[in-house]
């Protein structure tokens, strides 16, 4: 860990709203319902004290209708669910101003389990500020399950202040996001900090864990042995851009003694190595329940990833696999090829930049061919796959069914390659994203990709930029787009005059390139039923 934690670039956050943000709409809502207006003339005024009650019922409801709305669409801005939390305050307010003053009733609303600080800009807290945003958890009664305190800088006094509020919630707690909730803070500071949290939280019965982006390092993990040693029903856990080295995975495996109920395992971006990738391979090893794996950009090599390959044995429950950008090679590639044998409900394979090679691409098809009939996702892009893997590859994407996105871009595959996927891709009906981009595809291959996805009914995007494409080739191509030209990638990085190589490909024109694909316009993609 550094002696400075390194402040990081951030996104501002439409949802969910900060804490301050809540307690001044609530204020707000309080003046409005306790002030003469043109309601108030007809039926009465309410008293500051039943005002501000209702104000908070109001804002309790409408922020749990909004937040349960972002949750069932995550991947949007929270636009939606900010417009949803006004029109619901709006709605409320306007039903108790009608209603006039009377003995105090509650508003009905879903239970609040959600307490996040994590909107707006990263921050440092302190002991002032703290009071005031942890103030909700610490009313008795509370329903909060899970807490958010991500994106704010936790200083010692905070930390002392968040301590007894957090232990009177152990109880109840089976949700906590601790990910960067220590930046910019000094080694010694961060280090206590974290030991604060987790005295506080030992022993809780967590569910979810997080506590990605905070430079844990070796110190950091061992800063949470005793809330790590206490868990044993935790389902999700996430350790991304930790700086988790060989020691701390070593840390990791040491202090999380059951992981049979885990679920989610998250830890991308880490420098583990081949040592501490053995490490890890424990852990995934005695998580037979596991069904989405993060491992990518680990720095693990040959060695560290036939042992995660190996761990992957026992997890055959496993939905989703993202084990992209390490430096796994062929070996690695093929033993994962023997070990994903039986895994049925794989959904989502991203396997790019491995250093597969042809040999590893192709044993993996053939593995993917035989046991992953739900396959929705296949990555495997920048592996150095040739033509000579293209059979392989395209029996293995022609008999997907479900196959919804194909990324096979900064490969090898040339036209040759590229006619053999685009044939393979044409009975695949749920299929919406393909970028077979920087492969030195020329027209031929352009043309039949093209061709191949263009009546797709839910098609979304096809990428074939970085490629060698004529300017014939180009045009033929976006003809083919011309009702829906949002569904072809641009061609900014296209060079018509590229070469790859190949000095008798290089130098072929149209014609050659008609020739090749009129010799493979027939060809058949041999799949197994």
């Amino acid at each position: 860990m550094e002696t400075t934690m390194n402040q990081r670039s951030f996104s501002i956050k439409l949802w969910p709203p900060s804490q301050s943000t809540r307690l001044m709409l609530v204020e707000r809502m309080t003046k409005n319902l306790s002030t003469p207006s043109i309601f108030s003339k007809k039926y009465g005024v309410l008293s500051a004290e039943e005002a501000k009650e209702n104000a908070k019922q109001i804002e309790d409801s409408a922020f749990a209708a909004a937040n349960e709305h972002y949750e069932r669409e995550p991947d949007g801005d929270g636009s939606s669910a900010v417009q949803l939390y006004a029109k619901e305050s709006s709605k409320h307010m306007l039903e108790i101003l009608k209603r006039g003053p009377q003995t105090m009733e509650k508003v009905d609303s879903p239970c609040v389990t959600v307490f996040d600080i994590s909107g707006g800009k990263r921050a440092f807290i302190e002991a002032e500020e703290a009071e005031e945003l942890l103030r909700p958890l610490a009313d008795k009664g509370n329903s909060y399950s899970r807490i958010c305190f991500s994106n704010r800088s936790f200083g010692r006094g905070a930390a002392r202040v968040a301590e007894p509020i957090l232990v009177s919630l152990k109880d109840q707690l089976t949700e906590v996001d601790l990910s960067d909730f220590i930046a910019g803070r000094p080694e010694e500071e961060a280090i206590e900090v974290m030991n604060i949290f987790s005295s506080a939280l030992e022993g809780c019965v967590l569910k979810f864990l997080d506590l990605s982006n905070n430079a844990l390092g070796e110190k950091g993990v061992r800063a949470f042995e005793a809330l790590l040693k206490s868990q044993s029903s935790l389902e999700e856990l996430y350790l991304m851009n930790d700086g988790i080295s060989e020691e701390a995975a070593g840390a990791v495996r040491e202090l999380i003694p059951s992981t049979e109920k885990l679920k989610v395992l998250h830890f991308h971006n880490n420098m583990t190595g081949d040592e501490g990738a053995i490490a890890i391979s424990e852990v995934v090893k005695r998580s037979p329940a596991l069904e989405d794996f993060r491992c990518s950009s680990t720095r693990v090599g040959s060695e560290g990833g036939i042992a995660l390959t190996e761990a992957l044995k026992t997890c055959t429950s496993l939905k989703k696999l993202d084990i992209r950008d390490n430096m796994f090679g062929v070996e690695a590639g093929v033993a994962l090829s023997q070990a994903l044998s039986s895994h049925v409900g794989l959904v989502e394979a991203y396997l790019s930049y491995l250093n597969l090679e042809d040999e590893g691409a192709i044993a993996l098809a053939n593995a993917f061919k035989e046991c992953t009939p739900s396959l929705e996702v296949l990555e495997m892009a920048g592996n150095e796959i040739t033509a000579e893997a293209a059979p392989a590859l395209a029996s293995c994407i022609a008999s997907k069914h479900l196959l919804k996105k194909l990324n096979l871009s900064e490969n090898e595959l040339k036209d040759e390659g590229a006619i053999r996927i685009g044939k393979a891709l044409g009975g695949l009906k749920q299929l919406k994203e393909v970028d077979m981009s920087t492969n030195s595809i020329r027209r031929a291959g352009a043309r039949l990709l093209a061709q191949s996805v263009i009546e797709k009914p839910d098609f979304k995007l096809l990428n074939i930029d970085g490629n060698f494409i004529s300017d014939e080739g180009i045009d033929e191509v976006t003809e083919m787009f011309k009702k829906s030209p949002d569904m072809l990638g641009p061609f900014d990085e296209n060079d018509p005059e590229g070469e790859d190589g190949d000095d008798e490909e290089s130098n072929e024109e149209a014609d050659d390139e008609d020739e090749l694909g009129s010799k493979l316009k027939n060809l058949e993609v041999n799949q197994e039923d």
